[in-house]
């Protein structure tokens, strides 16, 4: 299976209301040394958007992570080709929650200055509070949108119904409605919380009826994880779960850690073999094999591993084969 070439030909694109560029399907994820810890990473950013890439996934919380991103598009001249998602309204450290006008202003403008921007292509709530009203919100990032500021806005680990409510608000009052979300979401299902404070994934059988509704709603889905931190890096084997912690994180154990999911990673294993394929890319494919419209936040420090993971936009697998990992189906398909 071929690689990307350096010019990204393989890449695909797709449009997301209210963002003026064609948005990669793949955006890079800066939540990451040695963004988040240091504030630069241009050679890195330089190898991602050289293969194609211009969407770019960062936050308030994500410590110098924005800083970096600033400063790369600042030096390179690359802001008008690249599509920033930022985040706001984050808990504090203490899980106070945030999603108020005067912190979502205060988030921008910090973002703002660190991302050497006046405005920001995809703008989310980072975490929702069902104790603010959806519409509150909505009326928010209508005005944010108004004034120039932001262009598509939603939430991050919002629930499908939050979402619902907020758009039956602006439709009820001749606004913009959330046309964006970024849940947790990939082949592997999370089972307990890893932050605390609602990070919330639509992977699973539990989560069928959220997945039904952005398939029917069409709403752009920014998965993270989607690669569930580690557990289809090709680095865990899932005849040794034994030794994931090795690879995995604390929070990616507390959330993938668990039978079933090293059962789909068997079966990604298995699989991926069959098409002659990694690990990684099987479980790339699967997400973007579902009937939703699907975009994929990826980090990694390597340029030869993005190209890998662009390669897997080529992988179409059979809809028996899609099941068969996510164990809706009992024998593998032949």
């Amino acid at each position: 299976m071929p690689l990307v070439d350096r010019e990204g030909r393989t890449m695909k694109f797709a449009e997301i209301p209210y963002v003026k560029k064609r948005v990669s399907r793949i955006f890079y994820g800066t939540a990451t040394p040695p963004f988040s810890t240091k504030g630069e990473g241009n050679a890195l950013l330089d190898g991602m958007f050289e293969l194609g890439i211009n969407a770019f996934d960062t936050a308030r919380v994500y410590g110098l992570a924005e800083q970096a991103l600033g400063k790369w598009m600042d030096e390179r001249g690359l802001r008008d080709q690249v599509v920033i998602l930022s985040k706001c309204a984050h808990p504090d450290t203490d899980w106070t929650k945030r999603l108020h006008e005067k912190e979502i202003r205060s988030d921008f403008r910090v973002s703002a200055e660190n991302l050497r921007t006046d405005y920001i292509d995809i703008y989310l709530a980072h975490r929702d509070d069902p104790q603010v009203a959806a519409g509150d919100v909505v009326e928010i990032f209508n005005a944010l949108h108004a004034e120039g500021k932001i262009g598509a806005f939603g939430g991050s680990n919002w629930s499908h119904r939050r979402i619902e409510e907020a758009n039956e608000y602006a439709y009820q009052h001749n606004m913009i409605p959330f046309t964006v979300s970024s849940p947790n979401f990939g082949l592997a299902e999370q089972v307990r919380d890893m932050w605390g404070g609602g990070g919330l994934g639509i992977s699973g059988p539990a989560q069928r009826e959220a997945r039904d509704w952005y398939e029917k709603n069409g709403m752009p889905v920014i998965a993270y994880s989607g690669l569930g931190r580690g557990l289809f890096s090709g680095r865990v084997k899932s005849a040794q779960p034994e030794r994931a912690g090795e690879v995995m994180d604390d929070f990616a154990m507390k959330g993938y850690a668990c039978p079933e999911n090293f059962e789909r990673l068997r079966r990604c294993e298995e699989v991926a073999a069959q098409y002659g394929c990694s690990v990684p890319q099987m479980a790339m494919a699967w997400l973007f094999g579902q009937r939703l419209n699907t975009f994929a936040v990826v980090s990694t420090a390597k340029t030869e591993r993005m190209q890998e993971n662009i390669a897997a936009l080529d992988i179409e697998p059979e809809e028996k084969v899609l099941r068969y990992l996510d164990l809706e189906e009992e024998c593998r398909p032949k």
